[in-house]
């Protein structure tokens, strides 16, 4: 008569041999030590579940091992839909929001706001880093146009890029009367973690701009500076 505790027993043994070795590469993998003691132990349920009815593999090892490391694999990939999805939700309701704030600008303020209306499609999460780009280049050369340029290199590339853009403007003087320079140059400032300087941008683009809208918005953002 067979031994139904057999399988039991060779998942004990082979715990004890194993853990260590299991736990110690998946920690490798994942970077993750706690992760991994998760994920083994993981292994271990399925083991005890499946080897009674399917018998004791020929490599018990191994074969906790590919059980925890599919298991990593499966959460790592759920984790990254989970973030994509998310980040993705979050654009698009603030693209909404950016896009609605622009259409009432413009009813009230004039093709000024056109400008923004560009910002906002170059940021847009669908387009690739490179389309983005390209999307900026709707244009003869232009100050304005090098500021949009410098916009979405600082969504695509990281806000030191889209910094140095703007930066170049403000040493060829193109521009220097341009409340939406300032903002720019704001909001890559403080993407840097350059608060002060931020919130003097921000200021200086308030006080250039005529629309009250605007005003408001960037005191705002200087006064969340301010109180960081």
């Amino acid at each position: 008569m067979s031994d139904a505790g057999a399988p039991g027993r060779a998942v004990e043994a082979v715990w004890r041999i194993e853990s260590a070795r299991l736990i110690a590469g998946l920690a490798r993998m994942t970077g993750d030590v706690g992760l991994s003691e998760d994920l083994a132990q993981d292994a271990l349920v399925a083991a005890l579940e499946r080897w009674p009815q399917s018998g004791v593999p020929e490599n018990p090892g191994a074969w906790l091992t590919a059980t925890a490391k599919n298991r990593a694999i499966d959460l790592a990939r759920r984790g990254r839909r989970f973030e994509n999805r998310r980040e993705q939700l979050a654009h698009e309701a603030g693209m909404r929001m950016a896009m609605d704030a622009a259409e009432h600008e413009a009813a009230t303020s004039g093709p000024g706001d056109d400008l923004l209306a560009l910002i906002f499609t170059c940021c847009h999460p669908l387009l690739g880093a490179e389309a983005r780009v390209a999307l900026t280049l709707r244009l003869t050369p232009s100050p304005v146009v090098e500021l949009n340029r410098a916009v979405a290199v600082g969504m695509a590339f990281g806000p030191a890029g889209g910094l140095e853009l703007v930066d170049g403007l403000l040493e060829r003087g193109e521009l220097a009367g341009y409340h939406l320079l300032f903002s720019v140059r704001a909001d890559l400032l403080a993407k840097l973690d350059r608060p002060d300087e931020a919130r003097a941008e921000f200021e200086r683009a308030a006080a250039m701009t005529e629309n009250a809208r605007e005003r408001e918005l960037m005191l705002a953002r200087a006064a969340v500076l301010l109180s960081s």
